[in-house]
């Protein structure tokens, strides 16, 4: 029932402009974008720099679980997707606005009306009846009509499963449903992202799993979650993983594929990766030509194709999200083995890494060397028999 009523009721994303030949009006073609975001402290003790050079793209509809220890960061990027930080220097895009260059009141108005806030600690308003701190977001951006906003909370509250509790005090009720009222307190106006800061970090496990469960119906209704955790169970049921590691990012999907790898190769691969989308069928390599990138699948599939013996070409194999290829070539030099494209059914969104990082990367782990060999071996084998047919 969730999320149909959001895919009814999910019109507040046009707040944020609109895609046109792939890109909003400043040039990103992701919904959120961080570009080389630092942000540093100034204190007594003096400065911490928070996050180091960040860069981030994440796309409507994304279910983005950010992890990494106490002190990396997690929180200071959440806040600035949020608009309740600035960053000392870089960019901050969310649709068609540069959060970054918003005055202070502007600010205010785009997050209510864009990004649904959940805290850790709830920051329910105690004076307030739960239906009272659901209305709040919709009174300060003058959304609905007076008549209207009882009515929408009170639905809201109905899929959070609150709506008996909607005139008690948040004291009135257990942790978990104070949570629930924060989620539906998040999503007042309809905002198209949620930035939760530890949302389940108070909640016993039974609790936090009926909360993350409630962000898996809300992403099917096509929003867009951004979430903070400790919890390396509930960051494994995401979409996709960005772990933090003193201010500086790593791309989980990096981490499961190559396990060997050190933070510090992890963080210095993820600084060369550059995210491509190919429509389906459209070649990424073409057999014969000289290879120059390791690719590493993030959404959808690809097809291999190879020719016969009979000069026939045809798949010889499917590969998802996960899975890698291009190796083959920058391992042993000479021209692409076979074709590659993006699956006709589903297209595909690749991160691709240069041949030069590549090298690096397996000259310097030899336990990932060791892998993709066997792996690359595998293939060879497997192409030249197709070959035979």
């Amino acid at each position: 029932m969730l999320g149909r009523w959001f895919r009814r009721n999910g019109s507040n994303g046009a707040a944020n402009g609109s895609l046109l030949n792939g890109r909003y009006r400043n040039g990103n073609s992701h919904l959120i974008e961080l570009r080389d975001v630092v942000k540093t402290y100034h204190g007594t003790a003096g400065d911490f720099t928070a996050l180091k050079d960040v860069d981030l793209r994440v796309d409507s509809g994304e279910f983005v679980a950010v992890v990494g220890k106490s002190g990396s960061g997690k929180s200071t990027l959440i806040n600035m997707i949020a608009g309740i930080d600035r960053p000392t220097s870089g960019q901050v895009l969310v649709g068609d606005t540069m959060v970054h260059t918003l005055r202070e009141g502007e600010l205010a108005v785009w997050r209510g009306r864009n990004v649904g806030v959940i805290f850790q600690f709830f920051q329910l308003l105690p004076t307030l009846t739960v239906i009272e701190n659901v209305m709040l977001p919709m009174d300060f951006c003058n959304v609905y009509s007076m008549g209207e906003r009882q009515e929408q909370a009170m639905h809201l509250l109905e899929q959070v499963e609150m709506a008996d509790h909607a005139h008690k005090l948040p004291s009135a009720v257990s942790g978990g449903q104070q949570q629930r009222v924060a989620i539906a307190r998040a999503l007042a106006n309809d905002p198209p992202i949620l930035a939760a800061d530890e949302p389940t970090g108070n909640l016993d496990s039974k609790t936090a799993g009926a909360v993350f469960h409630l962000f898996e119906r809300l992403v099917d209704g096509g929003k867009t979650i951004l979430m903070v955790t400790h919890d390396q169970d509930l960051a494994k049921r995401a979409t996709r993983t960005v772990m933090l590691s003193d201010g500086e990012m790593m791309e989980g999907y990096l981490a499961r594929t190559f396990p060997s790898l050190t933070e510090r190769q992890l963080i210095q691969a993820t600084r060369n990766l550059k995210l491509q989308k190919y429509l389906p069928g459209s070649v990424i390599i073409q057999e014969g030509a000289s290879p120059e990138k390791f690719y590493t699948i993030t959404k959808g599939q690809i097809e291999v194709l190879v020719q016969a013996s009979n000069g026939q070409e045809f798949v010889v194999t499917r590969m998802g999200s996960g899975q890698y290829f291009g190796e083959i070539e920058l391992l042993q030099g000479g021209a692409n083995m076979a074709t590659i494209r993006a699956a006709l059914d589903t297209g595909v969104e690749v991160a691709a890494l240069d041949g030069e990082t590549f090298t690096s990367l397996i000259i310097e782990s030899e336990p990932t060397r060791e892998e993709i060999v066997h792996v690359a071996q595998q293939r060879i084998m497997e192409n030249r028999a197709s070959r035979g047919r």
